[in-house]
C-alpha cells in the first residue's frame, strides 16, 4: 500500500459487513442489445480502519455459487463448467492494495481473485455517511462501481462466446457495523 497519512471518517477497529443490508450485483451485454442483471446472495467481507488510510483495508469473498440472475435454468446454465465452472472457480475474492480520497468521493483499488487467477481492479466509492440506529449500533454505507474484463480471468464461452460481452460491470451496495 502507498503512504497515505490521511485519516478515515470512521472510527479506528474491525467493522463487520451488515449482511441484510449489503449487495454484491453485476451487468453484463446479452447479445450486445441489452444487458443481464444478478447479484451474489452470500458475501463477506470485513472492513479494517486504522489511524490513516495506510492503515486501513477491506477485504471480501463472494461465494459464486450464490448468483441469482432471476432465473434459475440460466443460473445453472451460468455455473455449468461450460461457462463460469463454480467446481473451478468457487469464490471471487477481493483484497485491497490502496484506499485514496476525501469526503464522499474515493478510490479503491486492490486484487481481485477468480478461480487461480488475480488481476488489479480499481472501485470509484461514494462514502454515504455513517448513522446510529435505535439499538445503539452505528453502519458506515458505501456505494462502489467497478469493471472486469472476463476474458483476463480466462472465463470463455466457447461455442456462445458471442452471446455475452466481455465488460462485466461490478455494482457493491455495504454497509458495515461500528465496532464497539
Amino acid at each position: 500500500m502507498t503512504t497515505e497519512t490521511t485519516a478515515l471518517p470512521l472510527k479506528a477497529g474491525r467493522w463487520a459487513l451488515d449482511p441484510l443490508h449489503s449487495s454484491v450485483g453485476f451487468a453484463i451485454r446479452h447479445l450486445g442489445v441489452s444487458k443481464v442483471r444478478g447479484r451474489f446472495a452470500e458475501i463477506d467481507a470485513e472492513l479494517v480502519v486504522g489511524g490513516t488510510l495506510d492503515g486501513s483495508a477491506i477485504n471480501a469473498t463472494v461465494a459464486v455459487a450464490s448468483i441469482d440472475t432471476g432465473n434459475p435454468d440460466r443460473d445453472a446454465h451460468v455455473l455449468a463448467p461450460d461457462l463460469l465452472d463454480v467446481a473451478k472457480r468457487p469464490t471471487l475474492a477481493f483484497r485491497s492494495t490502496r484506499l485514496s480520497g476525501a469526503g464522499e468521493d474515493w478510490t479503491l483499488e486492490g486484487e481481485l481473485t477468480i478461480g487461480e487467477v488475480t488481476r488489479p481492479i480499481a472501485f470509484d466509492v461514494e462514502f454515504g455517511g455513517v448513522q446510529d440506529l435505535p439499538d445503539g449500533s452505528r453502519h458506515a454505507g458505501f456505494e462502489a462501481n467497478g469493471e472486469i474484463r472476463r476474458r483476463d480471468y480466462g472465463i470463455n464461452f466457447g461455442p456462445g462466446e458471442a452471446l455475452l460481452g466481455d465488460v462485466v460491470k461490478i455494482q457493491l451496495d455495504v454497509q458495515f457495523v461500528e465496532p464497539k
